[in-house]
């Protein structure tokens, strides 16, 4: 059936709705588009991150976690500076 047997037996309107209906259906899908790939940068950056924030969650700590008195472990440079 070709466009000019359509016109012909449906109308004008329903050829102008139609081709409004496909012209809106293509335009969604390009509006579609960016949004795909927003979300894809967003999920790739969300990934990174979890990961960094992971590694250095579970990470030791380096030193003592109480900073205002004194290792347990006393050096030799530290038991002779003693003057009591």
């Amino acid at each position: 059936m070709s466009m000019f047997e359509v016109l012909r037996r449906f109308g004008t309107f329903a050829l102008l709705v139609f081709t409004g209906v496909v012209l809106v259906f293509l335009l969604l899908h390009l509006i579609r588009i960016p949004l795909v790939l927003l979300a894809k940068v967003l999920e790739i950056s969300m990934r990174r991150l979890d990961g960094f924030v992971a590694r250095h969650a579970s990470k030791p700590p380096a030193g003592p976690k109480n900073q205002f008195f004194h290792h347990p472990t006393v050096t030799r440079e530290e038991a002779i500076n003693v003057h009591a």
